[in-house]
């Protein structure tokens, strides 16, 4: 029974990612490499910054590599922004602030969905994997539980 609660936890963490704060203990400011930063995470991201000198827009990669915050783009100011990342692809964020991108303050996140294969596509986002894998949990504990007459 304990063996089967210890899965269910894992499960759930694993189900439901970790949250992270953009560089750990860095923050989000310029000369500091991100790409490395993001390396083998799964994400809800927080941006904790100043937010008299930074901001964070969401651009498109043309922009991202151009270092460009278009008016109409998305932004957050608040200094404390949560992002859930529920759809795969490329997400990418920038400060528009002086010449803060430029000297690396940017971010690029893929998200991939881990319920398909490992291929070098990007995958299909699939909004009910979740919701199955809890359901088939369920089901299995279920099983487990009337297999030692539990209940």
């Amino acid at each position: 029974m304990l063996v089967l609660i210890a899965t269910i936890i894992v499960v759930a963490k694993m189900a439901f990612g970790t949250e992270y704060v953009v560089g750990d203990e860095n923050g989000w400011k310029p000369n500091f490499n991100y790409s490395d930063w993001t390396k083998d995470k799964m994400f809800m991201v927080v941006f904790n910054y100043n937010s008299l000198v930074h901001d964070v827009y969401k651009v498109n990669g043309s922009d991202f590599n151009d270092c460009i915050a278009r008016p109409g783009s998305e932004v957050l100011r608040s200094g404390n922004d949560v992002v859930t990342l529920n759809t795969t692809g490329n997400k990418w964020y920038l400060c528009s602030k002086s010449n803060h991108c430029d000297l690396g303050q940017k971010l690029k996140i893929s998200v991939m969905d881990m319920m398909s294969s490992s291929s070098t596509t990007p995958p299909h986002h699939h909004p009910h994997n979740l919701f199955l894998g809890l359901l088939l949990l369920s089901s299995l504990t279920i099983f487990i539980l009337l297999s030692y007459g539990a209940i």
